[in-house]
């Protein structure tokens, strides 16, 4: 599921969203947030990622 928040430019991802669309564990998702790798919003116990940052995200993870 995606949130909207602000206009069509502002859509989110939960952390579990995006566990299940890449077939990782949420685990792994929130040591990418925790490292840098990801940038998140934390909104009450939930992390909330961009899409434009998960595209951003994955377009660094493609190998060359």
């Amino acid at each position: 599921m995606m949130y909207h928040m602000s206009g069509p430019d502002k859509e989110f991802y939960t952390a579990q969203n995006l566990a299940d669309k890449l077939g990782v564990n949420i685990m792994t998702i929130y040591r990418y947030i925790k490292a840098g790798r990801l940038k998140a919003y934390k909104i009450g116990k939930e992390f909330r990622i961009e899409k434009k940052e998960f595209q951003r995200f994955l377009d660094s993870t493609k190998t060359k």
